[in-house]
């Protein structure tokens, strides 16, 4: 295991369990404590996790409450999801991505990847690739910042996108539906996912299943405009047959063990 996804593996332990020991990391990933205390020590200064006496902590500034929450939800599927969604980018490619706990973790995965261009309106997912000693570049939209999301939004972020092309939009959703397609419950969120749909020449959308099948307050596209569909478990038929006629390549997530 090369150090960049044991480090993430860490991350992912801590965040399911918020708090955890040398001697338990060191257990579930079989892996020496001193590798563990050094893997510690790199995520610390990184701002991804919070030393304490013998272990470590999900640090107070990745995320306060709403955002924090979702970051542990089911962070098993969405581990997996962003393992299998990282497979479809190429070395030198150009990213939107939007704000969202799926593509943090995606983020996470995304910095095995060199020379990558990263163009977020996310200060978390920002974070993670400009530390990431690949040769990528981050792009971090302007706009009205809210805290809790740690996000950008409003029509200065929507602006600053249209002066970006892409290969890829990568996106979560809050629902997805067979009548209207993709949907988020943030109108501004959904302003700011249609324009990097605009601006890209594939569009990723990440989602567990509790996504599929729902109803959200705002239109992001239809089904059409997607390419790529990655989600954590198989789809019933009638959505199988519904992305398939639209053109969506559907891609199910294996999933990764529950620490």
């Amino acid at each position: 295991m090369n150090p960049i996804h044991r480090q993430t593996e860490i991350v992912n332990i801590i965040r399911q369990r918020n708090r955890v020991a040398v001697d338990e990391l060191a257990g579930l990933l079989n892996i020496s404590k001193e590798t563990i205390r050094r893997d510690l020590t790199e995520l610390a200064r990184n701002g991804k996790v919070q030393k304490f006496h013998g272990g470590a902590s999900m640090p107070m500034m990745t995320g306060e409450g709403p955002f924090r929450d979702r970051m542990s939800d089911n962070a098993p599927a969405k581990a997996s999801i962003a393992a299998k969604a990282v497979t479809l980018i190429s070395p030198g490619e150009t990213l939107l991505i939007d704000t969202g706990s799926t593509t943090v973790y995606f983020a996470e995965k995304l910095i095995e990847i060199s020379g990558i261009t990263v163009v977020t309106n996310s200060a978390e997912i920002a974070k993670v690739v400009s530390l990431a000693q690949t040769q990528s570049k981050t792009f971090l939209l302007g706009g009205e910042f809210n805290a809790d999301n740690r996000q950008t939004v409003g029509s200065m972020a929507v602006s600053q996108i249209r002066s970006f092309r892409a290969h890829h939009a990568v996106l979560t959703i809050g629902a997805l539906d067979l009548r209207t397609g993709i949907m988020d419950f943030c109108i501004e969120e959904a302003q700011v996912a249609k324009a990097m749909i605009e601006q890209a020449e594939s569009v990723t959308i990440l989602a567990d299943n509790s996504k599929i099948g729902r109803i959200a307050s705002f239109e992001v596209c239809n089904l059409e405009k997607v390419t790529n569909l990655v989600c954590d478990q198989i789809l019933t038929p009638d959505y199988q047959a519904a992305l398939m006629e639209a053109g969506v390549n559907v891609y199910t997530a294996k999933q990764l063990p529950h620490f």
